[in-house]
């Protein structure tokens, strides 16, 4: 009867984990642990709060009580910050104080293995395009002339730890990308904000709802992952033998497009679809609305395998541009936008913050990518994962659970298109 603690657990991976845990009979108790937020009531459930980014003691003294029987610990933890060496400082903090204070509170003796989320920054999907599809024995990038990325830190971090003490326990390092999923009051979703988006357009004059990246991104392939198949993933992980020490893909399992989903979008929102997609090409502006393009001051990461590949030379120097032709923060904010939210808002009694708290870059750079971004599940098959799930029924599923929260309108009391 195993027993669990989840750091992050008001987040979009760590909420989806707790809720499968706790409707999981043989798992008898799960200890949540967040900074502010907190866990529903639940009779398997003790949650604790505190700050990681904090002293060790107070987590300690936090802890003590439900880490003597503690055996699975799923580390979904995560802090944000826009300068990337703070981020990778924070981080790296965070889980070096969780470490030190699960071994001060007595956790080590009973503990059995540490399940590590992270994601595709893993192979440096933020810097550029990488070599596809992204495999799990891929070299990391380390050294010049790549940024740190304390992922890597995090994963030498866990393997040292579990040396030191004596291999009593092992980890698991999973690497899901672009979780769809719900999380109250954690809107970094690309869901939440692409509902925002679309039922927003769809009431807007004649309903069209144009894609707001770039034309590369909408025909490039891309894999997604749902929270809820991520989730049953670190449930199997955390108790398979044969997955201890190891790292892992996490997907769905199909390979998806936006040309493909886009579609879906709109007649899910009552909208219409542009005849013309990208009227100004791959870098103009749709209408009236304003672009956003940047250029990245990083060598994109298939530079890294360049000569291997036998493209040597060709991704040496050169640095990602990213191209949204309808800016969405500069879109969110404007007063014809802000005003039909509000009425949609009042009109179906919906959370006040869901639109200034959606993180309208975040779809920006998501929907921006002009190259596409597959990973391999093999690895994880190979070792005995079945899991899977449609990208699309994971996208309808999650609006459906966002809508229940309040947080997106309902879309079948949008204007469908005639």
């Amino acid at each position: 009867m195993p027993t669990a603690l989840v750091t992050g657990a008001t987040g979009i991976s760590g909420n989806a984990i707790v809720q499968h845990l706790l409707g999981l009979p043989e798992w008898t108790k799960v200890v949540t642990l967040s900074r502010s937020q907190q866990i529903p009531a639940h009779p398997k459930n003790t949650h604790l709060t505190v700050d990681l980014c904090g002293a060790t003691a107070p987590v300690v003294e936090v802890i003590k009580q439900d880490a003597q029987d503690l055996e699975y610990v799923l580390y979904c933890a995560y802090q944000a910050d826009t300068d990337l060496d703070r981020a990778f400082e924070i981080n790296v903090q965070m889980l070096q104080t969780f470490i030190t204070a699960l071994r001060e509170a007595g956790a080590m003796n009973t503990l059995k293995r540490i399940v590590l989320v992270t994601g595709l920054k893993q192979y440096g999907v933020q810097l550029g395009q990488p070599k596809q599809p992204m495999h799990e024995t891929d070299p990391w990038l380390e050294g010049e002339p790549w940024p740190k990325n304390f992922y890597y830190k995090q994963q030498k971090m866990l393997i040292k730890a579990a040396q030191d003490d004596g291999g009593s326990w092992s980890w698991v390092v999973t690497y899901p990308q672009d979780i769809v999923g719900v999380a109250r009051a954690n809107f970094m979703n690309l869901a939440t904000a692409l509902g925002l988006y679309a039922s927003v357009c769809s009431s807007l004059g004649d309903g069209e709802i144009p894609f707001p990246g770039a034309r590369k991104a909408y025909l490039a392939f891309n894999s997604w992952t749902s929270a809820k198949l991520h989730a049953e993933f670190c449930t199997w992980a955390a108790l398979a033998p044969q997955a201890g020490n190891q790292g892992f893909n996490v997907t769905n399992g199909d390979t998806e497009s936006w040309q493909n989903l886009w579609p879906n979008v709109v007649e899910r929102y009552g909208g219409r679809i542009p005849p013309v997609m990208f009227p100004n090409g791959d870098t103009g502006p749709y209408g009236d609305f304003e672009a956003f393009h940047s250029v990245s001051q990083f060598t994109p990461a298939i530079a890294l395998h360049e000569e291997r590949i036998g493209l040597k030379g060709d991704f040496t120097g050169m640095h990602n541009e990213v191209h949204q032709q309808i800016d969405t923060v500069k879109w969110s904010q404007r007063p014809e936008v802000r005003a039909k939210w509000a009425e949609l808002r009042d009109k179906f009694g919906l959370e006040h913050d869901s639109w200034d708290k959606a993180t309208w870059r975040f779809v920006s750079l998501l929907l921006s990518r002009e190259f596409s971004c597959v990973v391999s599940m093999s690895k994880a098959r190979k070792f005995g994962w079945t899991g899977y799930v449609d990208t699309w029924d994971a996208f309808e599923e999650t609006f459906d659970a966002l809508e229940k929260e309040s947080i997106l309108p309902p879309a079948s009391k949008l204007r469908r298109s005639e």
